[in-house]
Parts: structure tokens; sequence; C-alpha cells
């Protein structure tokens, strides 16, 4: 009784501080227009200063956990398909009954030092975990809400200021993760996946209400309360349906309750924020002028799933954070908790494996940028500028049989170079009048490290590199091959990638109409080129292609005698003017597309 008592008190409390606070801030709003966004009139030395801790730390754990843990991925017996996180509108499950799985949300194995330790052991160098995902919970004590972690559990407590305390106590920065808009228990949040029109969408009549007012008593104050209370170094929002930038100036101005604070691009309006989010893929170039961060399931889901046992290896998700650095991004890698509040035990042996790597190769990620290569294909490089030079860090994956490492295009002849696990110098020599132009390295013939080899360069005096884009050979043709491919993959959906079987690299598994494939190539020479490409299909299909910029030409793809069968066909001629850099693109036509294959691509001059 005492405690209903306190709890009654609380929302009567709460309720009246959130009806003060909205007054104020429509007032306030009533002259804030042009001036919400606080870091509108910002400098690049400013934004350099605020983002310099983030590109240094370039690994980050996402925690995803919440009432949907209970589930587990399982409703009325039944496997729900897609993220866990999602079920209850995967599974159109009523609100009342959703609500009902709260009360056994009861964490009491959480232990918010070991997941901040954990953390620090994988070399990540911040957390940011759900505070409030779609479901509407909130996992700390809500003033404007009931529907929160110390009013509909029997946990009964704050979930997230022992974890904020946790990571900063052992260094780590920390953010917040909130779903300002999607909603799908207090009445007027929107919803997302089908991207529905505003009011639609609903499966229970207590959803329906006005998104504005629903913006006003929820989301706006809560992101005040987590703002206030626990001054997080990250905001990342999510899934901005129904916003616009009127609702979005609503909660901008909220940010400046914590001075320098980072958030992402996914609050919605024309506001970009401060980093671009690929989700579950690495953009095929990153992104040159925006800093990014890519976040990724270490299964298929974000949110505990019983049953999901598709666990991405400890080589995948090493050589995926060398990838992304590689690019200049960063990793935000995901665990998904029990109910119970215990990090599965795979994702642990997997983030203790990443921590191993991390305590001898860190600095090859750490602080660096970049790679100042066009493609490496034997794995990937990140750099280190300094006044009086560079240091490069090759990340070799494929070790060379011969114990002979091209560094193709590098001009600069390294003063210094060492395996990074044990500090054994290796020999540098200029690449021989029979081989491409660059640094040729001579390697022990057995790997250091089964994941990702890293040989550190240090170079003297301004780096300096040749592209190496693909151009013309003697004859005016350009070779393209699929290792010289960018694939070009949706956040979700099945991904075309490299394949390697016979020897032979060839691009598949090509079954998402919305993937698409693009080469960059140099022209020394111009003029009309006739495009021959190595094809392969079971079904006719139809392919757009062309010069980025320009028309797209369609052509039908009449199916090979199977789909491992490559025939050469002419797709059609492509005339390029001016000498310069272009990028040649392959897209399905969505309606009318089958897998194909692709293997390499020519461009014959048309004399």
């Amino acid at each position: 009784m005492v405690i209903m008592k306190n709890r009654l008190i609380k929302r009567k409390i709460g309720r009246w501080i959130v009806a003060v606070f909205l007054s104020i801030t429509s007032c306030v709003s009533s002259f804030a227009s042009s001036s919400v966004d606080p870091y509108a009139g910002e400098t690049k030395e400013q934004r350099d200063e605020r983002m310099a801790w983030w590109r240094e730390a370039r690994f980050g754990m996402f925690i995803h956990w919440g009432v949907y843990a209970v589930p587990a991925g399982t409703y009325n017996g039944e496997q729900i398909k897609g993220i866990g996180e999602w079920i209850m509108l995967r599974g159109k499950i009523p609100v009342a009954e959703y609500k009902a799985y709260a009360k056994e949300f009861n964490p009491v194995n959480y232990d918010p030092v070991a997941w901040a330790q954990l953390a620090k052991a994988a070399g990540m160098r911040y957390v940011v975990i759900t505070s409030k995902h779609h479901d509407g919970f909130a996992l700390f004590p809500s003033a404007v809400s009931d529907w929160d972690i110390a009013d509909a559990s029997p946990y009964g407590k704050d979930l997230i200021g022992p974890l904020a305390d946790a990571a900063r106590a052992e260094g780590l920065k920390f953010g917040l993760y909130y779903s300002q808009a999607q909603d799908w228990t207090h009445p007027g949040g929107s919803f997302w996946p089908n991207r529905e029109k505003e009011g639609e969408g609903h499966w229970d009549e207590g959803q329906k209400g006005d998104f504005d007012s629903y913006l006003d008593a929820i989301a706006v104050p809560q992101v005040d309360e987590i703002l206030s209370r626990y001054q997080p170094d990250i905001l990342w929002w999510d899934t901005p349906a129904w916003m616009d930038n009127t609702r979005a100036e609503r909660l901008l101005p909220l940010l400046e309750t914590v001075p320098d604070i980072i958030h992402n691009n996914r609050l919605g309006g024309d506001y970009k924020g401060d980093t671009e989010t690929p989700e579950q893929h690495i953009p095929a170039t990153g992104f040159k002028d925006r800093d990014w961060e890519v976040c990724m399931t270490m299964n298929d889901t974000w949110g505990y799933k019983s049953y999901d046992q598709n666990w991405k290896s400890t080589k995948d998700l090493i050589q995926k954070l060398c990838d992304i650095v590689s690019k200049g991004g960063n990793f935000l890698l995901n665990v998904g908790p029990t109910a119970k509040g215990e990090i599965p035990l795979p994702s642990i042996e997997r983030l203790q494996a990443v921590g191993r790597w991390m305590d001898v190769n860190g600095e090859s990620i750490y602080g660096t940028t970049a790679s100042p290569f066009y493609r490496l294909h034997w794995g990937r490089c990140t750099k280190k500028l300094h006044g009086d030079g560079a240091t490069l860090y090759l990340h070799v994956f494929d070790w060379p049989e011969d114990g002979r490492l091209l560094v193709p295009g590098l001009k600069n002849l390294p003063v210094n170079a060492i395996l990074l696990h044990s500090g054994e110098a290796l020999k540098a020599d200029s690449a021989t009048d029979g081989e491409k132009s660059g640094v040729v390295l001579t390697l022990p013939k057995t790997a250091p490290d089964p994941y990702s080899s890293v040989i550190k360069l240090e170079v003297e005096g301004k780096l300096e590199v040749d592209s190496l884009i693909p151009s013309q050979d003697q004859d005016g043709a350009v070779k393209l091959m699929p290792v010289d491919a960018d694939l070009h993959n949706r956040p979700y959906g099945v991904h075309v990638k490299l394949q390697t079987a016979g020897g032979s690299t060839t691009i598949g598994n090509w079954t998402d109409a919305q993937a698409w494939v693009g080469w960059m190539f140099e022209v020394k020479q111009p003029g009309t080129f006739r495009v021959e490409a190595e094809l392969a299909s079971s079904q006719p299909s139809r392919l757009q292609w062309g010069l980025a910029g320009e028309s797209m030409n369609k052509v039908f793809i009449e199916p090979t005698e199977g789909a491992s069968h490559f025939e050469t066909r002419t797709i059609g001629e492509v005339t390029v003017n001016e000498p310069g850099i272009y990028q040649l693109e392959f897209k399905p036509v969505n309606k009318s597309w089958k897998p194909i294959s692709v293997r390499n691509l020519v461009l014959h001059p048309a004399h």
C-alpha cells in the first residue's frame, strides 16, 4: 500500500511538472524557430572538437533491451517472423496483452558493471542503450507515463542510471537511444514499417490518438527527462515517421541541456544531425563529407529472440570492423539481453574474442582515418597522418602464400615496416618492373592472426598514393573485375555479394531487386565502347545500366544454361566524351528482375 501511494503521488507531481513544462515550451516555441538547432552556427573547428572523441573511439556497443525480451520472439506458440523487438507490431499483439509481459520483465541478474566491463574488454569506447523503443516502454522511471520499469514491472527501479554510472567508471562514453515518433502503446504514436499515412496502421483502438498530442505529452517531456537526468554523450533518435520540421523543432532545443552532445540523422524533417546511420550493411564507399556509423546485429535480431542462433563469426565481426574503419566510419555492434538481464553467451564469447584481437591491434583502429587506397584485394588499410609523415596499418585478410605482399600505388618507400603483433621487422622494396607500381613486403609464410593480420608501415614526408582505379590498357579497353565493384545493398534484404567458387570470383546472391552494383574506371582516350559482360542466369531477367548521372539503358538478359554457367553477352554501347573518372552502374528493373551473377566486364573501343 505504501508503494502504491508513493506511485500515485509520483503520478500527480509528475503530471503537474509536465503541464508546467509544456506551457513553458509552448511559449518558447513561439519565438524559437530559426535558432532551435543548437549547432546551427557551429564552425568546422567547433564541430571537429565536439566530434573528436567519437572519431577516436571507432567502436561501440549497442544494447536493445525491453519487455520484448519476455516473449523472446514467440507469441501464442508461434515464432513471429522478423526482429525480436518488433514482435508487438509483427504479431499485432493488443496493447493490454502486450503490457502484461511487463509483469514478467524482472531482470534480477542485471549487472551493469559487468556489461560495462565487457564492452571495455571488447575494445569498445562507448555504449548506447535503448531508453525507450517502439513499444513505448521506458527503461527509466518516467513522470509522464506509468508504462515504465518503475511502475509496470516487478523490478521497480531504474535500469539506465546504473549503466551510465558503470560505463563512465570504465572510462566509456554513454549514449541513449530514444524512439521519438514510433510508439505502439501510447495513444497517437506513429507506425513505420509500411510507411502508413498519419493516423493509420493501428490494430488496437487504444493506439488511436493525435500524433501532436503524443509528442507533447510523451516524447518531448521524456526526452527532457533522459537528457537532464543522465546527461548522455549521444542521443540516438530512430524512425522519424510523421515527423516534419515543425515537430522536430519541439525536440531539438532540448539538446542544449547537454553541451556537446552528439545526435544522429533520424530525428526527422530536414535535420541531419551529426552522423549518418547505415543499418545492417557497410556502405560500399563510406561517406566522404559526413561522420557515419554502421549499426549491426551479431545474429539476425536486435532484441532478444530465444531461437535466433544465426551468429556472425568472430572473423566476420573483426573484418567488418576493419572494413568500416578503413572507410572512415564507426561500428556500433549490438547485444540483446534476456528478460533476466543476461547478455547471451554467444555474444559474450565473440566480444571477448574481438577484445583479444583489439588488445594487440587496437592502435590500427582507434583514431585512424580512411584508407588512401582505391581498393586492396587482400584486405583493408587505416591511416594516421602526422606532421612529418604518416602511419599506415595494413589489415591483411588473405595472407599471400608466396610471402610477397604488393601494396599497390604506394609511392613512399616505408622507413619502417613491422608486424604489429610481434614487432618483427619486415623487408620493404619498391615494386619490380614486372609488377604494378607500389611497395612489396616480404612476409613470413604463416599469417600471425587467423582473422586480420596487421602490418604497420611508417612513411616520411607527404603520403603519396596512386589511385590505381581500373583504366584503359594499351588497346584502349577497360577490364572490370568483380573485386573492383562497389556493392550497394539496402539495410535489410538479401545482400548481393562477392562469391568464390572453383578459383573464380563472381558477384552473386543478387536476389534483392533494390541492390545494385557500380564500377569506377578511368578513361584517357574518350570514345564509344562496346560493353561485354560475363553473365549467368537460370531465368530471363531485365537489367538497366549506364554511366552515373546519365540516362539508363534497359536490356533483356536471356537465361544461360544454368545459374552457374557463364556466357559473354554484349549488352550495348556507351559513349564517353571527355577524359576522366566515370562510374558504370548495373541496376535491376524491379518488376521483371530475376537473379543474375556477374563475372568480368570489358569495355571495348568500338572502332
